[in-house]
């Protein structure tokens, strides 16, 4: 791939709460948005990681992966347990701000803006329905295209291809929804070729907004029970998430209280 020099943002313009060495972003959904548009108005590159616990505790076993969340322009709180840690070191400004409500703001506040959107991910024929979905729910959301990779890895000339597809484009916004960690490393390869835009990492929002998976009712949701119905609606593949990483996720914060106070 030939690089394409661009202004990239490489530390994040937002607060953060350290948590197990990964810097969250104390951030609401409104600055959040902010932050994506402020960027694209200067004709920043950025990429911004949605993190859960699961990818905390992914970080903290893979230093490449730790350090693409600190190079970041923002990460996310995705699961409410790193809200719930922020705010119980004293940190009010930080709300839940999930892949699949991230994707709703974006769209719905960019219609005013005219920004150009690419989707990048997602099974064959994923994109096209989330596409569809999303532009009846924001009628003036500007799409500029999107591109279904392959599981297996692109050869360097496919993904020279395909980023000069994205490029040309002149896409402001990329989706991109390959799951963790296949999506954090995509993003910090490409961000610097793809000058002025915002690569989010997004993963199950893509099957969200197609209508592919179903997400927590409203008040699962509220109740900050969404990981429940996941992991009831797909207990194989999930249930080291939710029952191994979550429970050591807590150990290690404890862990990291403790030798603080001592």
């Amino acid at each position: 791939m030939t690089a394409t020099d661009g202004d990239i943002i490489e530390h994040p313009v937002l607060p953060t709460v350290d948590i197990l060495g990964v810097p969250v972003s104390r951030t609401t959904m409104p600055q959040a948005v902010g932050t994506v548009f402020n960027a694209i108005r200067s004709c920043k590159s950025q990429y911004v990681c949605v993190r859960d616990v699961h990818g905390i505790m992914h970080a903290i076993d893979h230093p490449d992966m730790m350090d693409i969340q600190r190079r970041a322009a923002m990460v996310t709180p995705d699961g409410m347990p790193l809200v719930i840690v922020a705010r119980s070191r004293g940190f009010r400004d930080i709300e839940r701000v999930c892949g699949a409500d991230l994707m709703d703001a974006v769209c719905d506040a960019s219609q005013d803006e005219g920004f150009k959107h690419f989707f990048y991910g997602g099974k064959e024929g994923v994109a096209e329905l989330l596409i569809e979905r999303l532009k009846a729910r924001y009628p003036r959301l500007q799409v500029a295209g999107s591109y279904c990779p392959p599981f297996r890895p692109l050869t360097p000339e496919e993904d020279d291809t395909a980023t000069r597809m994205i490029r040309e484009s002149g896409a402001q916004i990329v989706w991109v929804g390959i799951s963790t960690p296949k999506q954090e490393y995509w993003m910090r390869d490409h961000v610097a070729h793809l000058p002025g835009a915002t690569l989010l990492g997004v993963g199950a929002a893509f099957d969200f907004h197609a209508g592919m998976v179903k997400r927590a009712p409203v008040v699962m949701r509220r109740l900050s029970l969404e990981w429940l119905h996941r992991l009831a609606s797909e207990p194989r593949r999930l249930w080291r998430r939710y029952l191994i990483m979550a429970p050591k996720f807590v150990w290690h914060v404890m862990r990291e209280k403790s030798s603080v106070t001592q």
